[in-house]
């Protein structure tokens, strides 16, 4: 029996498996300006500083026992931990450590957060492989590129469908990452592209939970796997992402090819990436930096009678938990959020532990954050007022968050997160040489050396 198509498939669609597997295999080396390449720096420093900041805890412990019950061969670092596992649990590892705090990167056009499935895959395979870091670097901002790209092309009717977008197209950048690697013809690099496309990973009904993180990882295996399995000859469809039955056409009913193809090559999407203050969901942010100020204006928590929160509609759709049990959901609470900017001045990975969520004044001060819906509000600005037990009003309205690409943070503000994070786990001394290293990375000559700056001395 026939069955009727929902959405009438577009037959016509630019070849734009093979455009972009052209482009990641014969764009030159450093082949874009002094500030692109210098993000591509911010944005693997930060995302070390996650992965390595993530390494004791409870999730990261859960995936390294089960890759090691598999007991793969030791050829690739699990940052911030002792021995070593096979490349692909290690990429498989590494995204999820860098995901877990929810404090990595994020190309806000697309809410993807890049780096923890491009770079977990494509540092694994470098380690193997002995390359340096020109060639990391390089294959970042190229698998980046691919992944952003794909976004565009869908955003926001694949994320609104339910996909997690970091998840179901990091696959592919991290295939393109991977494949720049191994130094992959086109025709190769097409088919690594074409395989991973078989292979989304990601649905937000998990946000809250461990497999959240899991995506990211998920996604660098699966696109590490890929570039493999082309090099050694595994084939796919050439038109694996734009045939009317091929990945995009399947999982969105948006796809705008403009945003794949206009300006490849000249406009890198690593450019428009933004690094994370505060260990949550991006569209926290506005609210906590909001309540940030409150603090600094002399508001304490025990003044508060109420705080009125007016926010886009995506904000509470997104993170509207009023009552989060743990860590991992108050992450999607911006009530939590509000209380913690209020309460400490900060939202680092501390205040988002269990203890903190659960502790008696929170739950008190997050049941005094009242929220309401005005999408006359940007999804980036968040209007917030305190109403005092003395009747006074303390009004804030935060256009552009810190960490904003209007209001980014600096290099400075990078090494003092890193620093926070990895301090506990490699000491001080380590974490201002591996700070160092991810500086220099373009000019090291193996990536060996930042994985061992990356591991506990004498482990």
């Amino acid at each position: 029996m026939a069955r009727n198509t929902r959405v009438e498939a577009d037959h016509h669609a630019p070849p734009v498996t093979h455009i972009l597997a052209e482009f990641v295999a014969t764009h030159p080396s450093r082949g874009w300006s002094d500030a692109v390449d210098h993000e591509a720096h911010r944005t693997v420093m930060n995302w070390v500083g996650c992965a390595v900041g993530a390494a004791k805890h409870d999730s990261a412990d859960a995936a390294l026992g089960a890759v090691q019950a598999l007991q793969p061969a030791a050829q690739s670092t699990v940052l911030g931990r002792a021995g070593k596992v096979d490349m692909a649990s290690a990429a498989l590892v590494n995204g999820i450590t860098s995901h877990t705090f929810d404090f990595d990167d994020t190309h806000l056009k697309t809410i993807i957060h890049p780096a923890g499935p491009v770079a977990s895959a494509a540092l694994a395979l470098g380690e193997h492989l002995g390359c340096s870091g020109r060639a990391l670097i390089d294959a970042v901002v190229l698998g980046i590129d691919v992944s952003c790209r794909v976004g565009n092309a869908m955003y926001p009717q694949h994320y609104d469908r339910g996909w997690h977008i970091t998840g179901s197209t990091g696959m592919l950048g991290a295939a393109a990452a991977c494949a720049r690697l191994l130094k992959l013809d086109v025709t190769k690099t097409t088919m690594a592209l074409g395989i991973a496309a078989s292979q989304p990973v990601g649905m937000r009904e998990q946000f809250g939970t461990m497999t959240k993180p899991f995506h990211p990882g998920g996604a660098a295996r699966a696109g590490l796997m890929s570039a493999l399995l082309a090099d050694n000859g595994f084939t796919a469809s050439n038109k694996a992402l734009e045939a009317p039955r091929g990945f995009m056409q399947t999982v969105s009913i948006k796809n705008d090819w403009r945003e794949i193809t206009d300006e490849l090559g000249q406009r890198f999407e690593i450019s428009f990436n933004t690094y994370k203050p505060f260990a949550c969901g991006i569209v926290i942010h506005p609210s906590i930096d909001a309540c940030a100020q409150l603090r600094e204006q002399g508001v304490k928590p025990e003044q508060v009678e109420r705080i009125e929160l007016r926010v886009h509609s995506l904000v509470l759709e997104l993170t509207g938990k009023k009552t989060p049990a743990d860590g991992l959901q108050a992450k999607f609470s911006v009530y939590h959020g509000c209380a913690a900017g209020l309460t400490f001045g900060r939202a680092s990975e501390d205040e988002f532990a269990d203890d903190i969520v659960n502790r008696p004044d929170m739950v008190a001060l997050r049941a005094k954050v009242h929220a309401t819906v005005d999408d006359s509000i940007d999804e980036a600005s968040a209007d917030v007022t305190a109403f005092l037990t003395d009747g006074r009003q303390v009004h804030i309205f935060v256009e552009h968050a810190i960490g904003s690409l209007e209001n980014p943070m600096t290099d400075a503000h990078l090494e003092a997160k890193f620093s926070r994070m990895s301090d506990r786990i490699l000491g001080g001394g380590q974490t201002q040489s591996l700070i160092q290293a991810c500086w220099a990375l373009g000019q090291s000559a193996d990536v060996r050396e930042l994985c061992r700056l990356a591991v506990p001395a004498g482990q």
